[in-house]
């Protein structure tokens, strides 16, 4: 139960988190949450406003002998990511999110948590609404649409902060300070088909893919997981190849910085085939199953059989797309040569739709190297373009460079070291933080990331430790104490 997370230590934190998990906040219908943050501010008595794209600020004083301090932004982004279970019924338009304690874990009921970016959003509320911790002057700066596009961070103009240093908050491993991020760009390939009747001597077949873990494109896209479009291509390849099946629909993967968990197709299946079509999926499935047992235990493959679909895709588009999909690169693209284990460039496949004459594919490829992200996004745009397709980039956004040699990192490698007695990795991430953007509009701002240890973001597998937590928030305070003088 939500109560129960409330006594939680430490209990504003914690209080504040349930709160805001409480609103309603997907991407890009941010209303309900930014009305929230504003009355928020106001009722402690704040400067609070929003900028023109409608990220909220609110200001806070230093407190008494912090004044000679340097100010700070501390920044978490409003909107989370919506996924749920195939199972799991829940409206998140509607509905806040059910949260239950797991041992050391925070976790929601079939669907994402939302810590991805609450913990940290409900840690600037807490420090907003406190009396007792000392700190500087604070611009707490909370961004929309972090999740689907980065406008918020995008569309912030220069001269509304005057902080000098920033604080992010959207880290998820709590032993680590990040300094980096790759940047990211949408590509995305459309076109349209004749829809043909399906033809005679055919039977109608669902295929699904589901039970896969999914999780978050960039921090995991390493490791090796199953991305449900991909293993359903591969499967719709060799059936098409060998038994003449064609396509009705498919529907699969949802976000684009989501690892896809789930696709359905649905097919006409020759009845002279339908024998040896079962037996190859049933085939196929164990050779799946056993390729990703160690990554994706829970993955499973259904077919079953349904109404004949009154249309099918023609043939020679059909034959292109699934082609196009299948040489698609998804995953590693390229190891970063100058930082150990990290990734440089990537790619998700992370939505593939067919339906009613239409077909849409779409991508998100990052990198910390813009030339590698273009590169990548040709190679990808030159595949789909071979089966016809029009490709599109947007949503382009730059990477963060890392500055080895910044104040505020030396500040809390010291204050990690002197708490912990042991040195904090500090990396750049595969992630797209908002530094990056930030930055090109506040070049002089000093800019760090940390936060609490947070797994399986982005996926209903979401979870919050409570011990980092705790570990964590001792750390924020001890930073908040220490910002040098200006």
């Amino acid at each position: 139960m939500n109560e129960d997370i409330r006594n939680l230590e430490p209990k504003n934190l914690w209080n504040k988190f349930a709160d805001l998990n409480a609103v309603p906040r997907p991407s890009k219908k941010e209303e309900r949450v930014i009305t929230f943050m504003k009355e928020f501010g106001q009722k402690l008595g704040l400067e609070t406003f929003e900028d023109e794209i409608h990220n909220v600020i609110i200001r806070k004083p230093a407190t008494p002998g912090m004044e000679k301090r340097k100010p700070i932004v501390m920044q978490g982004h409003l909107d989370m990511v919506h996924q749920k279970n195939n199972d799991t019924v829940f409206d998140f338009d509607k509905q806040g999110i059910d949260m239950f304690i797991d041992g050391d874990w925070v976790r929601a009921r079939g669907t994402t948590l939302g810590a991805d970016n609450g913990i940290g959003v409900a840690t600037i509320m807490s420090i907003l609404e406190s009396k007792d911790i000392p700190h500087p002057a604070i611009e707490a700066l909370f961004t929309i649409d972090e999740e689907t596009g980065m406008t918020g961070a995008l569309a912030l103009k220069g001269g509304i902060l005057h902080g000098e240093i920033l604080l992010n908050l959207d880290t998820e491993e709590d032993d680590v300070i990040i300094i980096g991020c790759a940047g990211g760009l949408d590509v995305t390939a459309t076109r349209t088909y004749k829809e043909e009747t399906a033809p005679d001597g055919f039977a109608g077949y669902t295929i699904t893919v589901k039970g896969l873990n999914g999780g978050h494109s960039g921090i995991e896209i390493h490791k090796g997981l199953g991305n449900a479009n991909k293993i359903m291509n591969r499967l719709l390849y060799n059936a098409f190849e060998n038994y003449g099946v064609r396509v009705s629909e498919i529907n699969g993967g949802s976000l684009r910085n989501a690892i896809p968990r789930e696709s359905v197709a649905i097919l006409a299946v020759p009845e002279n085939r339908v024998e040896d079509f079962t037996k190859y999926i049933e085939k196929s499935t164990s050779e799946i199953q056993f390729e990703f047992k160690k990554v994706d235990p829970k993955l499973t493959i259904e077919i079953k059989k349904s109404e004949l679909p009154g249309k099918v895709m023609d043939i020679g588009i059909q034959t292109a797309i699934i082609k196009a999909i299948y040489a698609a690169l998804n995953g590693v693209y390229r190891m970063s040569p100058d930082i150990a284990e990290l990734v440089e460039t990537s790619n998700n496949v992370a939505r593939v739709l067919v339906k009613d004459g239409n077909i849409s594919v779409a991508c998100l490829t990052r990198s910390s190297i813009e030339s590698s992200k273009y590169d990548l996004g040709y190679a990808l745009r030159s595949t789909f373009e071979l089966a016809g397709c029009e490709v599109t980039f947007t949503g382009a956004y730059p990477g963060w460079t890392p500055d080895v040699h910044s104040g505020i990192l030396a500040l809390l490698e010291k204050l990690y070291e002197q708490m912990h007695h042991e040195k904090p990795l500090v990396a750049a991430c595969h992630a797209g933080l908002e530094c990056g953007i930030l930055g090109s509009n506040y070049p002089g701002m000093e800019m760090i990331s940390f936060g609490p240890t947070i797994k399986g973001a982005h996926s209903p597998d979401e979870r919050a430790s409570i011990s980092s937590v705790q570990k964590y928030w001792k750390f924020v305070l001890e930073v908040l104490k220490s910002i040098p003088e200006k």
